[in-house]
């Protein structure tokens, strides 16, 4: 893998139920940020989406990584 990279994986689905019966069912998507600059400019394109939620950063072997989840 080259970076900086973008991984993204699908989550369960946000569904709401009314009388039994689901009416609204949003997708979910988890992206993660991986990058060797910790001032990428790549994160915070992802962060101003409107539904992206940032939940969590963390280094590992030297790479910065940040973790959103995405609804659609």
């Amino acid at each position: 893998m080259t970076y900086p990279a973008v991984v993204y994986k699908r989550a369960p689905a946000n569904t709401k139920h009314a009388g039994n019966q689901p009416y609204n069912v949003t997708d979910q998507y988890e992206i993660t940020v991986i990058d060797r600059n910790p001032d990428s400019q790549i994160h915070r394109s992802i962060a101003t989406l409107p539904s992206a939620r940032h939940n969590q950063f963390f280094i590992f072997e030297g790479l910065n990584h940040d973790v959103y989840t995405i609804f659609f």
